[in-house]
């Protein structure tokens, strides 16, 4: 029989070195929260400078006002869920938002009238189509008889737009307005002259915003719903508020840096799957396979990330390549993810 002080001693052992192990294992992937502010902004800083005298890609110009933005402005910001907030560049100008709002307005009917009503109605799948397709609304109609489209493609956001609730015009989009200023932790405002500029020629969305409405996406008023859309593409905002949006989503839902619950974290799972196979319009799929992150673009120059509760991130800079993504967006956020080891799917085994 052993004698208990030496049972209790053994035991001490063999609880520290499983302790140590478990440690150590932790060690083997270090969470970007848990990397000195330093290398977090040192990451930063390295892409700002890289990619600063970048000259490709050209501003959206199929709306008139977005032209005449400056291609010069380029801006990172990264918030962490412990609430801190790093930057690089131009963190001050503000830029529309534009498909970025697809994301938020979304997420808003899920609160609201919870996921399925966006899954039931709309869909997850991303159409293999571009963004403001036609043709992928007719397919999903006729060949699949249901939903096969997603809230961040103009049919799906359209569609979802209709489901806000409100008791007018003004209520349903001060109640979008609002529900964006909360994830990005100050007041929002639309930009009148994007507002204008697209409401001026956006004909081919309201063409969708009534197909939708034919095949019953949209249950009333289609011709609001597609204004209301317009208008919420049009809010400003900057690469810090982007950053803090995409920050609320990695730290499950709450803002990390007012700290007030904007998305139940049931939610921010879907919400993240729908980002992760269809936020960069024709190339998600070439995205996900660089980065791993969820993102979610806009035509305004803004990309933003979310390394699930590591960071989000978010990069303005309005020169866009043939898919409609910025580019130095795309390059400067798939440096930072992998400087800090943002990628969900990058893992190592365990060693046996």
């Amino acid at each position: 029989m052993i004698h208990p002080r030496l049972f209790l001693s053994r035991l001490h052992g063999l609880i520290s070195l499983k302790l140590l192990a478990f440690v150590f294992a932790g060690l083997l992937c270090i969470p970007a929260t848990a990397m000195e502010p330093k290398q977090i902004q040192a990451a930063l800083d390295r892409a700002y400078e890289k990619y600063k005298g970048l000259k490709e890609g050209a501003n959206a110009d199929y709306i008139p006002v977005l032209a005449e933005v400056d291609s010069n402005i380029y801006g990172i910001a990264l918030v962490t869920p412990d609430g801190k907030v790093y930057t690089a560049g131009d963190v001050k100008s503000e830029v529309s938002i534009q498909s970025i709002s697809k994301v938020f307005t979304a997420a808003k009917v899920m609160e609201e009238s919870g996921p399925d009503k966006i899954f039931n109605t709309i869909g997850a799948d991303a159409t293999g189509m571009r963004f403001n397709s036609i043709v992928s609304i007719e397919m999903s109609k006729q060949a699949f008889g249901g939903p096969e489209m997603n809230p961040l493609v103009n049919p799906g956001a359209i569609a979802a737009t209709s489901m806000v609730k409100g008791n007018s015009r003004d209520d349903i989009f001060n109640s979008i307005l609002s529900y964006y200023s909360d994830f990005a932790g100050r007041k929002l405002s639309v930009n009148e002259e994007v507002f204008k500029s697209e409401s001026d020629t956006n004909q081919r969305n309201q063409a969708i915003g009534m197909l939708m409405y034919a095949y019953n996406y949209i249950e009333d008023n289609p011709m609001q719903a597609t204004d209301i859309y317009t208008e919420q593409c049009s809010i400003s905002v900057n690469a810090k508020d982007l950053a803090t949006m995409a920050g609320t989503l990695a730290n499950g839902g709450v803002n990390p840096v007012s700290k007030k619950t904007v998305l139940k974290p049931d939610n921010v799972p879907k919400l993240l799957a729908v980002m992760a196979t269809a936020g960069l319009y024709d190339d998600s799929g070439k995205w996900l396979w660089r980065t791993g992150l969820p993102g979610k673009s806009g035509v305004g120059g803004g990309i933003i990330a979310v390394s699930p509760g590591n960071f989000g991130i978010a990069v303005i800079s309005p020169p866009l390549d043939e898919a409609g993504n910025s580019v130095r967006a795309q390059k400067a956020i798939a440096d930072i993810s992998n400087a800090l080891g943002g990628n969900p799917y990058a893992v190592m085994p365990m060693k046996q």
